[in-house]
């Protein structure tokens, strides 16, 4: 029987061990698309205790603690941190096969130094341990990045945010990570929200523009991105219910903006059209700016109606959508190439079984341009678990170049969560170390230790083009 989470977790084989320890294990952390608040790294917060670190924000755990019949009164509600964490230590102990039971660890061991088992009964112990180490400087925002071996964070940020704290971070000589905005369009684009109409101003105070039409719309957020660009933002990223293609000519593009303007209710057909012409203006700015397109789809949010009224958005009540016509993706991205406007793009599906889907319209748009141009993104949201990751990369290498695969980004809003690309690599070196022993790819220790150590890093730097030497350990 093999120890609790040694230091050869998840690694089976002598290839697997010696791929993750001589290559993967000591190389640096790019977090290419993340939700931390640039606030918190500028002014370098340190935490009160591990309920705030770990629960304070965290649908994932509110969603397992809600499965344990926990009240809400511990997870979004006011309970006293020690009697929530307790609530957790005692939800986690029944998480068996969840990927939160291997995160909570690696993170304990990682940043605790605590190598025992987080249950009801050693919560007092946990608790304790953590709490006094949050209280060292060490385990400030910044140093936590720093210990972690981070070289650059993109956040996720709107059009019409300021960038102060990124400005702020950008002439802090004292911190050496790189801290870039990434452009999230989403509320521009949302055309049917009720509060869509407040944004548009919102955005044009921002932009310095009034917005009337839908060229003026365009403008407004070229001005934006122009703003993003002189902050070093490299990629954006779009929040999709699935890559829709409903194309519709200029003039009735205008009359549906008008419509909307005017207080009016679209049809979905009028959102669709509307949706694919704003994507199709977006990819064609990010081309011209050499930004990556990142496309998540596949998501149906804010399925409990009653919460969503309660708590608002991101708290846990999302799923799995399985509508998503791989035709349309495929007609979008031809269309965009077919006028030289496909940016580099990156594809996340919520929905695993979109797997090879993805793997095959991968193919149909790479050119001389970028190494994998079109790229599927890494297993996301209710895949990034050892299943997940396994069935994504095993698909991607099936249909295309693993090789060339950007690897693993957080998705997380904790600075604690760096421990989810250890999980990713142990995963990737298993998997290739598998295939290696069973006389599936040679034992090319080179070519296999420069492939880890790539995906693990190096290909994510040249894929956006970012200012950070590359790196290949042995």
């Amino acid at each position: 029987m093999k120890p609790f989470m040694d230091e050869q977790f998840l690694l089976s084989t002598p290839t697997a061990k010696k791929l993750y320890h001589d290559f993967a294990e000591t190389m640096p952390i790019l977090d290419y698309h993340c939700h931390i608040n640039p606030e918190e790294i500028a002014k370098d917060i340190c935490f009160e205790n591990i309920t705030q670190v770990w629960l304070g924000g965290d649908h994932y755990k509110w969603r397992q603690m809600r499965s344990n019949g926990v009240d809400e009164y511990y997870t979004t509600g006011d309970a006293p941190a020690r009697e929530k964490f307790q609530k957790w230590a005692e939800t986690l102990e029944k998480a068996v096969g969840n990927p939160l039971f291997h995160w909570s660890h690696l993170e304990l061991q990682r940043y605790f130094d605590y190598h025992g088992v987080l249950n009801g009964e050693t919560a007092e112990e946990v608790w304790n341990l953590c709490d006094q180490k949050l209280q060292d400087p060490s385990m400030s925002v910044r140093n936590l990045i720093r210990k972690s071996g981070v070289t650059l964070i993109c956040t996720t940020d709107d059009p019409a945010d300021s960038l102060c704290w990124h400005k702020e971070l950008a002439a802090d000589e004292s911190f050496e990570v790189q801290v870039l905005p990434a452009w999230r369009p989403d509320k521009a684009m949302n055309i049917e929200k009720p509060e869509y109409l407040d944004y548009l101003e919102t955005l044009s105070k921002a932009a310095g523009c009034q917005i009337d039409t839908f060229e003026d719309l365009k403008n407004a957020l070229k001005k934006r991105m122009d703003t993003f660009e002189e902050m070093g933002c490299r990629a954006s990223d779009h929040a999709l219910e699935h890559v829709m293609y409903v194309p519709e000519t200029e003039e009735n593009l205008e009359k549906i903006f008008a419509k909307r303007k005017q207080g009016g209710i679209l049809t979905k057909e009028e959102e669709l059209k509307f949706k694919t012409a704003f994507m199709a203006f977006a990819a064609g700015e990010y081309t011209k700016r050499n930004w990556a397109m990142q496309l998540h789809y596949g998501c149906k949010r804010d399925n409990n109606a009653a919460r969503y009224a309660q708590l608002g958005p991101d708290t846990g009540y999302d799923c799995i959508n399985n509508y998503a016509p791989s035709a349309q993706m495929a007609d979008f991205l031809n269309a965009l190439n077919e006028k030289q406007s496909l940016p580099k793009t990156i594809i996340y599906s919520l929905n695993p079984n979109d797997n090879a889907a993805i793997g095959t319209i991968l193919g149909c748009f790479q050119d001389q341009s970028a190494v994998g141009k079109v790229q599927q993104g890494s297993a996301w949201w209710f895949n990034d678990h050892k299943t997940g990751m396994t069935e994504q990369m095993t698909s991607l290498a099936n249909l295309g170049l693993l090789g060339n695969f950007i690897g693993m980004l957080t998705d997380s809003r904790s600075f604690l969560s760096y421990t989810r690309h250890e999980y990713f690599r142990r995963i990737l070196c298993e998997m290739i170390g598998n295939w290696v022993e069973n006389g599936e790819y040679p034992a090319d220790e080179q070519r296999l230790g420069k492939m880890i150590a790539d995906i693990s890093y190096n290909n994510a730097v040249n894929y956006f083009g970012f200012d950070l030497p590359l790196t290949y350990e042995k």
